[in-house]
């Protein structure tokens, strides 16, 4: 089956900050902040939604074609795409924008600044649905462009394709009749559980009037793992065990790429979330979002101990 998967591409631009943020800061004086942070170290990670879930996804043996748009300094990422054999196929350049990028800082107490650039991601991807045989079809619609969060789901719906809505972080800027359209008739909303609420709070409705517009809901909870809700009642799915926890960054979207894993398979959707929590306790014990790996029989193991 194919696996379209919709969102960004991204550089993360990680910095370190030797000190704390608020002793440069005078509480007085924040209505006229000027400050400057001297970082000591920076690393460059790819990142973004789509290659994330992607990345994820080419783990568990499957070939995902991305959705998303880069910029003309997309020659390190297409570059990391083909070393880890993911197809740039459905990839569109913007040669007068940056890639999308996010500068982040964190200091000795892990308070964060981060600021974002959208560069390419401001245009649609510009997907030929036409293209798309909807029996052999899947689709994740992950943050990314809000052009695209938005059509794409109708165009789904249109031509009969499956798709799962994960709105994540682009749901404050998602129009609450955009909103109530994407999640009617998706396959499957996935979202934190702070990200429910919002949901939940803004389109006024309530789990059950949710479930009568998307077929099963998901709601990740990190390290507590994650609940189902489908017609049929309520799931509790525990988080598989990691060997050890160096950044949580990433976990949701590898989590993604695990339960699409097992969707495409046909298993049933309990074991297609089990999937999902094995490979995010994959994604937590490596700082950056694709840089963790695992064997078929690594995942088996750990999967083997959190599926009773």
């Amino acid at each position: 089956m194919k696996i379209i998967v919709s969102g960004s591409l991204a550089y993360d631009r990680i910095m370190n900050f030797p000190g704390y943020f608020k002793d440069h800061i005078i509480p007085e004086k924040i209505h006229v902040l000027n400050v400057c942070f001297q970082v000591n170290e920076m690393k460059e990670k790819f990142g973004g939604t789509a290659g994330n879930i992607a990345y994820a996804l080419t783990l568990m043996g499957q070939k995902p074609l991305i959705s998303a748009t880069v910029g003309r300094d997309y020659h390190r990422y297409f570059e990391w795409l083909g070393e880890n054999g993911i197809s740039t196929e459905k990839i569109r350049t913007i040669e007068n924008e940056f890639t999308a990028s996010a500068y982040i800082t964190t200091d000795r107490a892990d308070n964060q600044i981060t600021g974002f650039h959208p560069g390419a991601m401001k245009y649609s991807s510009l997907l030929d649905f036409d293209k798309l045989d909807p029996r052999d079809t899947l689709m994740i619609v992950s943050p990314g462009n809000l052009e695209d969060m938005v059509e794409y789901p109708a165009a789904c719906k249109a031509r009969g394709i499956d798709y799962i809505f994960d709105p994540g972080q682009s749901l404050p800027m998602l129009a609450v009749k955009d909103l109530v359209q994407c999640l009617e008739g998706c396959r499957i909303l996935i979202a934190n559980d702070y990200e429910l609420d919002m949901i939940l709070g803004k389109t006024g409705m309530d789990r059950e009037a949710l479930l009568k517009r998307a077929e099963a809901v998901i709601v990740t909870l990190g390290e507590l793992g994650s609940r189902l809700f489908t017609r049929g009642g309520e799931i509790c799915i525990p988080a598989a065990k990691p060997k050890a926890v160096k950044d949580p960054t990433g976990a949701g979207d590898s989590y993604r790429g695990g339960l699409i894993s097992g969707l495409v398979q046909g298993l049933a959707i309990e074991q297609c979330a089990r999937m999902g929590s094995v490979c995010a306790s994959f994604a937590v014990e490596c700082v950056g979002t694709q840089e963790y790996r695992f064997s078929f029989q690594e995942f088996n193991e750990r999967f083997n101990g959190v599926r009773g």
